[in-house]
């Protein structure tokens, strides 16, 4: 699939970079510098659609000619955003909320080019098991996962710790829906 135009990655997330490089094309990735916080009330799938789309506009003005990529993740227990951990004890409390829950990680992407927006939102359930919080800390200390939303890397061991998931994109729950981002390319 060859491009009309630079191809950019509107994120510093090191899990969307490895995603993108699947596409086999080249891209290089710029910080948005955008305020994540949620707005008063905001549900989880808005605040992921919000995101993606400041992402995406704040580096696309930067780079008008070029193909901007933005996206976010929000996970979504029970209309609550979950978001990243960033320590482990934060993670461990998450993990015990989610436990014998489903959560919703709602992945958007919004792609510019040439003044037009396509965006895009994938929708991950995953079904937790019960888990005892020993589990929960051997995990945390396997994989680490603080920097990810819901505190889970289901692309790694992660993935023990669920029942079952649901989803049309088995990339998307790792925050870059690769089926849909490379159908807009392709129409791009």
């Amino acid at each position: 699939m060859g491009l009309p135009a630079e191809l950019i990655l509107g994120s510093t997330s090191i899990y969307r970079a490895e995603l993108l490089r699947r596409l086999g094309l080249p891209f290089k990735t710029i910080r948005p510098d955008v305020d994540e916080t949620p707005l008063s009330g905001e549900a989880p799938r808005a605040l992921a659609v919000r995101l993606a789309r400041e992402k995406c506009r704040v580096v696309a003005i930067k780079f008008p000619s070029a193909i901007v990529i933005g996206a976010d993740q929000v996970a979504d227990r029970a209309g609550v955003c979950v978001g990243k951990a960033g320590s482990r004890d934060n993670a461990i409390i998450e993990l015990q909320k989610s436990s014998g829950q489903t959560l919703i990680f709602h992945s958007a992407v919004c792609v510019a080019f040439q003044g037009v927006e396509h965006e895009f939102v994938d929708a991950t359930t995953c079904v937790f098991r019960a888990l005892q919080r020993a589990e929960i800390e051997a995990y945390l200390d396997a994989d680490q996962p603080y920097d990810c939303a819901g505190s889970i890397k289901t692309e790694s061991l992660g993935i023990s710790l669920l029942d079952r998931m649901e989803s049309q994109d088995p990339t998307g729950v790792i925050g870059l829906p690769l089926i849909a981002l490379a159908r807009v390319l392709r129409e791009i």
